[in-house]
């Protein structure tokens, strides 16, 4: 049996954004955890406009070629790592709208959250994003990386050098991960 396929997706597109290393971290631990096959994706390098599709994405009746590019991307994923900074008490407009793209895509699927920020570690962000995953009928595990004061894990070459507490977090959210990715995939199975 093939493992699953974890996308990790850096959802921070600004210039000069340091949120990529703590992405890049997380692809290092979850390859490390060895329960998945993991892919990198780069809200910046996807590039979406903002949502342009004239049908509903519950439809897929997608018309742009680059919703279908990210219909495919999505849709080769098992299940999901969100990294996320916090921006004004919620999380970034550029993972709204890829959020908001698709619909089928996501569902039934399992999604943790690695939030970064200053002293609330991104927590505010992670609590705005649960609702928007639970509509898409997504499963948000309980377990999480949070990381406040996230420069301070910052080399000088912006390398993300996490910490034992968060290396154990993160991999506890890994296994929870894993576990629902597993029991959902029946579900995902049926639907497809």
């Amino acid at each position: 049996m093939s493992r699953p396929v974890l996308q990790v997706v850096a959802a921070s597109t600004r210039p000069g954004r340091k949120g990529i290393a703590v992405a890049r971290w997380v692809v290092q631990l979850a390859e490390q955890h060895g329960g998945f096959d993991v892919e990198l994706v780069d809200l910046a390098e996807v590039g979406l406009p903002v949502f342009d599709e004239p049908n509903h994405p519950r439809l897929r009746q997608y018309t742009h070629q680059h919703t279908k590019d990210w219909s495919a991307t999505v849709s080769r994923g098992d299940a999901y790592v969100f990294v996320t900074p916090e921006y004004n008490h919620s999380f970034p407009a550029s993972l709204k709208n890829a959020l908001d793209f698709l619909h089928v895509e996501w569902a039934d699927k399992a999604a943790a959250l690695v939030s970064y920020g200053g002293v609330s570690a991104g927590l505010r962000a992670a609590g705005a994003l649960k609702p928007v995953l639970a509509a898409l009928r997504m499963v948000p595990v309980v377990e999480a990386a949070t990381i406040p004061f996230f420069q301070q894990f910052l080399t000088d070459d912006d390398q993300f050098v996490a910490n034992e507490q968060l290396e154990a977090g993160g991999k506890a959210m890994l296994d929870e991960l894993l576990r629902l990715t597993t029991a959902l995939q029946p579900l995902r199975a049926s639907a497809g």
